[in-house]
């Protein structure tokens, strides 16, 4: 068991009571921030020449899932943040200096995104002038530094043709949040406010997103290092089922508790009941079994790039994709159908039942949990068409 792992397990009690706290705040609770902080799981996949851990994929998600089965918001945070010091290691050594320190002296700090191409990027003298507006900036009340995308645009604004999509490395000096721009039926506690941004951006904080995908910065910069050598494609979504787990998880124990007690109007105990028991163990072999499937998926990658392998192929990208998607699917079906008996007591919102079901929805309509982009491209890469970017993400 890793030591993040572990201090989660111990200060499990305190998560989950800073879980509502957060939602009403609209961010992480401080005392939230704490002990993610204290856990130091946003470094299991920081390098260890900057301060991180260089651990194995498997150990990040196990990290996030334990985070998030008892605070929700806190483990999308922990996914959705403790994935960019996976990328920052690829980004190259000036660029992680600027993060990190060059001895790893600023190894605590925490980097944010999103990655959608809103931002334009004119070419200048050293760099780019690069402004935009993005949504759903997780955590960005409490990071230091923000991953934004964009766009390579002309003097005029507008993106050159054909597009060049970039990855623009922020300090938290030249973002503004905006604020009251987080207002949502789920995740409440992410924070993931808007950001807005005008501001000069040096040549060595930007990365073609394309080339991002296709390695070409993990084979400059890191060529020997199995971790680095996954594919961002794959280690996203494997970050955003790993918050969505954590959630589906911390679902189904809740749902053990409330069954535990419940008496139906008509004087059935639920813990009696042949059809609660059957949704009951759906949801709790769906979450267990979708966890493991793509666990056992990124560590034969890993295994696989530790022995020297070539890329992994867009086939197997793929593979990974719709893989990950249908085990999520399946956690997010399983625990829906659980809920449906719960009874009307569970839809209070002093019911521990009722967030869990809310922030499963919004989980499960992050981009890297749509099935339909992943099985579409699956079909249309076995048959010779073509694959949508969006599909390998």
């Amino acid at each position: 068991m890793s030591s993040p792992l572990q201090y989660v397990r111990a200060h499990a009690e305190q998560l989950r009571a800073e879980a509502r706290p957060s939602d009403a705040l609209g961010r992480l609770t401080d005392r939230s921030v704490e002990i993610l902080r204290g856990s130091e799981g946003m470094k299991i996949l920081q390098s260890k020449d900057h301060g991180g851990f260089e651990g194995h994929p498997t150990e990040f998600f196990d990290w996030v899932v334990e985070v998030g089965r008892h605070h929700p918001s806190a483990g999308w945070v922990a996914g959705v943040v403790g994935i960019h010091p996976w990328e920052m290691a690829i980004w190259g050594p000036q660029a992680e200096d600027d993060v990190y320190g060059a001895k790893g002296e600023k190894a605590e700090d925490w980097v944010s995104s999103p990655y959608a191409p809103f931002g334009r990027a004119v070419p200048v003298e050293g760099g780019y002038r690069f402004r935009g507006r993005w949504p759903f900036s997780t955590g960005s009340d409490h990071v230091e530094w923000a991953i934004l995308g964009g766009m390579v645009a002309g003097d005029d604004g507008q993106p050159t043709s054909p597009p060049t999509l970039l990855h623009v490395l922020v300090p938290r000096a030249d973002l503004q949040i905006v604020p009251d721009s987080w207002n949502v039926m789920g995740l409440a506690g992410t924070g993931s406010n808007d950001v807005v941004v005008d501001a000069f951006v040096p040549e060595h904080r930007v990365l073609v997103a394309d080339d991002v995908r296709g390695n070409v910065y993990t084979d400059r910069y890191r060529p020997d290092s199995p971790l680095y050598r996954m594919q961002f494609g794959m280690m996203f979504p494997f970050a955003i089922s790993a918050g969505t787990f954590g959630i589906a998880r911390g679902a189904v124990d809740a749902a053990y508790a409330h069954i535990e007690k419940r008496v139906s109007t008509q004087g059935t105990a639920s813990r009696t009941d042949p059809f609660t028991m059957a949704a009951l163990a759906r949801a709790e072999s769906d979450v267990e079994a979708g966890m493991a499937h793509i666990k056992q998926l990124v560590s034969e990658h890993y295994d696989t790039q530790s022995g020297g392998a070539e890329h992994i192929s867009v086939d197997d990208r793929l593979r990974f994709r719709i893989d990950q998607v249908r085990a999520t699917d399946r956690a997010i079906e399983a625990v829906g159908e659980l809920y449906r008996l719960m009874g009307s007591s569970a839809i209070q919102q002093a019911s521990p039942l009722e967030p869990y079901w809310r922030d499963l929805q919004v989980a499960a309509s992050h981009v890297c949990n749509v099935r339909e982009i992943c099985y579409s491209a699956w079909g249309a890469h076995r048959f010779g068409g073509q694959v949508p970017p969006t599909a390998l993400y």
